[in-house]
């Protein structure tokens, strides 16, 4: 069967995009299915901006965020929230740092009060910033050092990127938190935390001009930082090939991964983003990708084999083919059957696979629409890390836009570029008595 695509040329989202006065970008989706908002305030920093020995600051903030302004005091924010019935949270990466709320469209302005609020007068003392420090030390060592998965994860993230500011944890380190002082949060909050340094999304039963009119009533009146717009970030240095091997405790299995640096929104030509999102749901975003029916239903050598590709960021993006092998399969003869059936997929590439292979990937993206919460989610995300909105509207037009040739090509290209690592993890054998 022969899949065509005609011209889309229609917004994926039909958002509204405003600037108040004091800089702040306000992006509003509506969706009146159901009488319910998500409100997102999105900060262009995290924890690529901390300083060297700072590691933690981002993430130790966001816990801080939560307890209290001069208005409200302590931890009566997460009180009123929850009486008010609303589902609230945050969140801090990379590259931004995200604060949320669902809520009723009748609690809106409530909500938007609360943020706006903490956004001009955080409140904390030195015996809270005490308090948080210490969980989000037990957060690192519970959470982090106590996974293998996410020691084998942040191993591999240090080894491809090098002395980059993503080889960084997110979280810091132990040490790196405990040396954390409330003046070093106080310093990043009244840096990065401004309106010319945030996006509000409002997402949901919301009129774009209510939006644009609650906006200036909640945040118009918030004052600008002399934070400058947050550059993109240079790629990693070097051009190597790396390969480790891990064996840790309370692992399942063992698993193989394969990350190279790949374009991201902030590359110069952006057009290979959108044949690589394609290339990585061909290979391995599901059971019906070519390594899931070439490595477990075929020659059944893996239990599960899958890809990934992460390119809304400021600096380089990457993309992760991973594999766990079946009992019996060793990381040599796994690593030799998943290059082999990756550069097979390349060669089989066609129209039509691919033609099907963007069928999904646009079917995907209504649903995306319609629900409020991944709306603000794409969007929110995507702008932090650079991309316009006109970019965001026009995914479903650009991933269409993909020629099959493209997606061949960008295949062959990525495996070639540097740097690049091999990794392994495997239980640990127990020790004998």
């Amino acid at each position: 069967m022969l899949w065509k695509f005609g011209p889309v040329e229609a917004k994926l989202f039909n958002a509204s995009a405003y600037q108040l006065d004091n800089g702040m970008q306000v992006v509003v989706v509506p969706n009146h299915k159901a009488p319910i908002v998500k409100h997102m305030v999105w900060y262009k920093v995290g924890s690529a901006d901390e300083k060297p020995g700072k590691g933690g600051i981002a993430h130790l903030l966001e816990h801080l965020m939560f307890r209290g302004t001069k208005k409200i005091k302590g931890t009566e924010l997460n009180r009123i929230t929850e009486n008010n019935g609303m589902e609230a949270n945050a969140f801090t990466g990379q590259d931004y740092t995200a604060y949320h709320q669902l809520t009723d469209v009748s609690k809106l302005e409530l909500a938007m009060f609360m943020e706006a609020d903490r956004m001009s007068n955080l409140n904390f003392s030195d015996e809270d910033f005490g308090l948080e420090r210490d969980i989000v030390y037990q957060e690192r060592k519970q959470v982090v050092e106590n996974n293998s998965v996410s020691v084998f994860s942040e191993t591999l993230r240090k080894v491809m990127w090098q002395d980059h500011p993503y080889a960084r944890p997110v979280t810091g380190s132990v040490k790196e938190i405990m040396t954390l002082t409330p003046e070093d949060a106080r310093s990043f909050y009244r840096r990065y935390y401004a309106p010319n340094n945030a996006i509000l999304v409002l997402s949901g039963d919301i009129e774009p001009e209510t939006g644009l009119r609650l906006a200036k009533k909640y945040y118009g009146s918030a004052k600008k930082s002399d934070v400058s717009v947050v550059p993109a970030l240079d790629k990693a240095e070097g051009n190597f090939s790396a390969a480790f091997e891990m064996e840790l405790p309370a692992v399942a299995s063992m698993r193989l991964s394969n990350a190279w640096l790949a374009p991201s929104v902030n590359s110069e030509d952006r057009k290979d983003i959108y044949a690589l999102s394609v290339l990585s749901k061909y290979l391995g975003e599901s059971k019906t990708s070519k390594l899931y029916k070439k490595l477990v239903d075929g020659n059944k050598k893996a239990l599960a084999a899958e890809s990934s590709y992460d390119y809304a960021v400021r600096g380089a993006g990457t993309f992760t083919i991973s594999a766990i092998p079946r009992e019996g399969v060793s990381a040599e003869e796994m690593q030799q059957a998943l290059g082999q059936a990756v550069k097979e997929a390349l060669d089989e590439i066609t129209l039509d696979e691919i033609a099907m292979t963007k069928h999904r990937m646009l079917a995907g993206l209504v649903y995306l629409k319609d629900n409020p919460g991944d709306a603000a989610m794409i969007i929110g995300s995507m702008m932090s890390s650079g991309m316009s909105l006109d970019d965001i509207e026009a995914l479903a037009d650009s991933i269409a836009a993909v020629e099959y040739k493209d997606v061949k090509a960008a295949g062959e290209k990525l495996l070639l570029q540097k740097p690049r690592v091999m990794a392994v993890i495997k239980p640990k054998p127990e020790e004998k008595r």
